[in-house]
């Protein structure tokens, strides 16, 4: 979706049917920085839980529950989802409160020790996959295992966005909204919106299937937006990723043009051991368009020592 400052990822609202049967589920809230993050938890199964991260910024977590991935690794694993700040059933941001990059960092520390975890296995989708590599250069001794999945590049302005070269036509008309959109009117976000999430798939028929079941303006916070975007510019991340020295897999989609697959091969290739793995049958959204085979490798990356 495109407001004149960013496009990292998606999002939609309402509640999705999982084929393999819904986990159970359990919420909650923590505090952080004078903000309440809610939270909620699929599964029970001990052990370490799988934090998931989504992307925005300014939607809430709600588009990754399409389908029944999470579900899937419920089974052997609790999953951990969150609003991120002023998103969601989180606290809204107040007037003058700060909304970057470090604030998002501190949420997710906040969130981690609040569930007292002193390490967990964590993946970020898209502006998530950002913020999960950011997350990880402040507080490495707190990875067991890092999934970065269909992020944007480690220096924001790197980050190819392909949908002008693959859907002209689309991105055309979303240039209509642009002006209104820059304004803040409600009606011509979420008709950006709705442009925006057709270009996100590789399937039609599951393209249709997502977006005849979700809105995904009910879901999205642009002065959210407007202030992480904003504020992520002056950062790059691209010298602490040969840093890391945990197990790192990094995802994407063959069909992304969201965040093209060649983001993800260049932050492969910039973490020492790391593991790549591209879903062939993917756009920006893996987990909805290959469930079974995400969850498999995943599955797999998160058993290893």
């Amino acid at each position: 979706m495109r407001t004149g400052t960013a496009l990292l990822l998606l999002t939609l609202c309402g509640s999705a049917t999982f084929a393999a049967g819904p986990a159970a589920l359990t919420r909650g809230t923590a505090e952080s920085g004078g903000v309440t993050l809610a939270y909620e938890i699929r599964g029970v199964a001990p052990g370490r839980p799988l934090v998931v991260v989504n992307g925005g910024p300014g939607f809430d977590h709600r588009y990754l529950l399409v389908g029944d991935a999470w579900d899937r690794l419920a089974v052997s694993r609790r999953v951990v989802m969150y609003d991120q700040r002023g998103t969601g059933a989180s606290s809204r941001i107040k007037e003058g409160q700060p909304c970057g990059l470090k604030e998002q960092i501190d949420d997710l520390e906040a969130l981690r020790a609040h569930l007292g975890l002193e390490t967990m296995d964590l993946l970020g989708h898209s502006w998530g996959g950002y913020l999960v590599m950011a997350y990880a250069a402040r507080h490495p001794e707190r990875i067991a295992h890092l999934v970065i999945a269909d992020s944007a590049a480690p220096k924001i302005q790197d980050t190819l966005f392909e949908f002008k070269n693959f859907f002209p036509e689309k991105t055309e008309e979303e240039d209509g909204y642009a002006f209104a959109v820059e304004l803040g009117d409600a009606k011509a976000i979420a008709a950006d919106l709705t442009i925006y999430m057709t270009m996100l798939f590789h399937s039609p028929a599951r393209r249709d299937a997502y977006l005849a079941a979700f809105k995904a303006a009910d879901a999205y916070q642009q002065a959210v937006n407007r202030a992480v975007w904003n504020d992520l510019q002056r950062f790059d991340l691209n010298p602490e990723l040969p840093k890391f020295r945990f197990p790192s897999l990094v995802v994407t989609g063959r069909y992304d043009f969201n965040v093209a697959p060649s983001v993800a091969y260049a932050i492969h290739r910039a973490i020492p051991g790391s593991e790549l793995a591209v879903f062939e049958d993917s756009g920006h959204l893996p987990f909805y368009e290959e469930p079974e085979a995400f969850v498999a490798r995943l599955t797999q990356f998160l058993g290893k020592p």
